[in-house]
């Protein structure tokens, strides 16, 4: 391949003059021949043996070229925009041959390429930091959801109900005196305090007891998605069927060692306080990488080609694909059985694609203006990474993972610490500030 001339022709768009010599040119057209021959018939000769020169003369001398031309192109591309020192971009290229023969193949193509950049104050972006401290009633909380797991449902004859029993009912609905739509159950299972039903109606089940038939008066909620019930007076009459409890176990240590491999109830707690100090570290770092990769995106100055947010897009439906397969789907049948599409999938996708592309270019451009370098040896022990991760041979390592997207990928992390380690965690008053711009 011999790159004959690059020029910019429009935003983020290149012109590129490509030749590619006579020899190579003709082996592929001979590989294709050999490819395809098997099942060309000229008269006079078996299917599949018709020697390539009288192919050539019954097809025409460039029967072969097309498919020699669309085998070749996709490669020289690439290099003819690596050797032009430009970012190549998946996209529809627009080819033009101006000769094909057995002197060689000359095309001309418009190529997209990676934008121009720049990005300023990425050091000492600020971060608002979630409190990783874990107090004594958020381990008391997930003790309760241990208990109400393990707990037993029994029966309730000897009071009225009260908040947190289960009540089984039947309902029916009334406005103005005549019963509306949607406004009627039976045997319905209603938890008093969980906020099932509109505001009012559990409240005043409570104190009546297992057996009862009564009503209530409800006002539905001025917002309420049913406009004919909006801000409503009502009337349910209601039976009240049964009356349930929660039973729990005693937290004790011979509840502990039931449920768990510790001894004791101390321990238990220390286990349970040690993972919700993870859960909240992980939920922290979570949060202060997405608030630094938006203000990095917001910071850089670019104009993105729009083909580079559609191959983002394509990456994450690929890696949704692959998340379903480990659990025995498909994208046709995860498609059917939500009603998406892949249009609505792109656009649920794109914001969040465009983010990470522009925090992508940002760190590029920040190694690039850092000055970061990646060795030989680097390198080397990243393969060596990457096979021991996918369990392959390092020289398979080498040839699945291109050289060049690895060096980039370990600039590219080398850039986020440098923007991590100089993250500045905000006082109250800077994001009392933000707010009120916001």
């Amino acid at each position: 391949m011999t790159l004959k001339s690059s020029n910019k022709v429009e935003t983020n768009r290149y012109e590129l003059v490509v030749e590619i010599d006579g020899q190579t040119f003709m082996d592929e057209v001979n590989a294709v021949y050999r490819k395809k021959a098997k099942n060309i018939t000229v008269p006079g000769f078996r299917k599949g043996k018709a020697p390539k020169a009288v192919i050539e003369r019954q097809y025409g001398e460039g029967v072969f070229y097309e498919d020699a031309i669309k085998n070749l192109y996709p490669k020289a591309v690439i290099d003819a925009a690596e050797e032009a020192g430009l970012d190549f971009v998946k996209d529809d290229i627009n080819l033009e041959v101006e000769k094909a023969d057995k002197e060689g193949l000359r095309f001309k193509c418009v190529i997209t390429v990676e934008p121009e950049t720049s990005i300023e104050g990425y050091k000492g972006i600020t971060y608002k930091k979630l409190s990783e401290e874990v107090s004594p009633d958020e381990v008391e909380a997930e003790i309760k959801k241990v208990l109400d797991r393990n707990s037993r449902t029994v029966a309730v004859s000897d009071r009225p109900a009260q908040k947190g029993d289960i009540t089984v009912i039947d309902f029916e609905g009334f406005l103005d005196g005549k019963a509306f739509d949607g406004g009627k159950a039976e045997q319905y299972s209603l938890t008093l305090g969980s906020g099932q039903f509109i505001p009012g109606f559990e409240e005043q089940l409570e104190g009546h007891n297992a057996g009862e038939e009564f009503s209530i008066q409800v006002k539905f909620p001025d917002e309420y998605q049913a406009e004919e019930l909006a801000g409503k007076e009502t009337e349910f009459k209601i039976k009240l069927h049964e009356i349930k409890s929660k039973e729990f176990p005693d937290f004790d240590d011979d509840f502990v060692k039931d449920i768990s491999e510790f001894e004791t109830v101390d321990e238990y707690k220390t286990d349970v306080r040690k993972n919700l100090e993870k859960k909240k570290a992980d939920e922290a770092k979570r949060t202060k990488d997405s608030q630094i990769s938006e203000k990095l995106a917001q910071l850089l100055q670019a104009e993105i080609p729009e083909a580079m947010i559609t191959n983002r897009v394509d990456d994450m439906i690929n890696e949704l694909e692959m998340q379903l397969k480990t659990q025995g789907l498909d994208v046709k049948t995860y498609m059917n059985y939500t009603g998406v599409t892949y249009e609505s999938l792109a656009e649920r996708y794109h914001d969040s694609a465009e983010e990470n592309v522009k925090v992508t270019l940002a760190l590029k451009k920040i190694a690039q203006l850092e000055g970061i370098t990646v060795s030989d040896e680097d390198i080397e022990n990243k393969y060596k990474e990457l096979a021991d991760t996918y369990k392959i041979d390092i020289e398979k390592a080498k040839n699945i993972f291109n050289k060049k997207d690895v060096e980039s990928d370990m600039k590219i992390l080398r850039a986020l610490d440098i923007v991590m380690d100089n993250a500045v965690e905000a006082d109250e008053s800077d994001i009392d500030a933000a707010e009120v711009s916001e």
